[in-house]
C-alpha cells in the first residue's frame, strides 16, 4: 500500500498536535487518525534553510528515501509530517534513509499511549510545561 501525501494546510497542522520525534537531520511529527487508511505523508522545509535550488533538493530527496526505503515502515492511520534541517542536503543517503525508518518505526512501538477511548495519545507536553 502506497503512502499518500498531505495536500492541505489544515492536515499540516493538525499533525503538529501529534507526536514530535526529533532527529539529527528533521523532526517527524505523527498523528493517529481515525481510520485505518493509508499513512500519509507531507515535507515541510523553511525558507531560512536556504534558497529554492537547496530546498527543492532537499525535498527530492525525502521523498525518495521515502519511496526507496522507509514507506514500508509507516504505519497505517497515520499522517506524518518531516520538517527538514539543513543537515539534509550532506547526509549520505543511507544515514538520511536509515533515520526515517527509526522515526517512523517509533510510531508503531509500544510507547504510543492510548487515551480512555483506545485512540493514540501524545506523549508531547504542552508548551506550558
Amino acid at each position: 500500500m502506497a503512502a499518500e501525501k498531505l495536500r492541505k494546510r489544515a492536515e499540516f497542522l493538525a499533525a503538529r498536535r501529534g507526536r514530535r520525534l526529533n532527529g539529527p537531520f528533521f523532526f517527524v511529527e505523527a498523528l493517529r487518525r481515525a481510520d485505518e487508511g493509508p499513512a500519509r505523508f507531507g515535507l515541510t522545509v523553511t525558507r531560512k534553510i536556504g534558497n529554492a535550488v537547496e530546498r527543492n533538493r532537499i525535498r527530492r530527496r525525502l521523498r525518495e528515501a521515502i519511496r526507496i526505503y522507509a514507506e514500508a515502515d509507516m504505519v497505517p492511520g497515520i499522517d506524518y509530517v518531516i520538517v527538514a534541517r539543513r543537515e539534509v542536503l550532506s547526509a549520505p543517503f543511507a544515514t538520511l534513509s536509515e533515520e526515517l525508518r527509526k522515526r517512523f518505526s517509533r510510531m508503531a512501538g509500544p510507547n504510543q499511549k492510548t487515551d480512555r477511548n483506545g485512540e493514540g495519545r501524545s506523549e508531547r507536553r504542552s508548551r506550558s510545561d
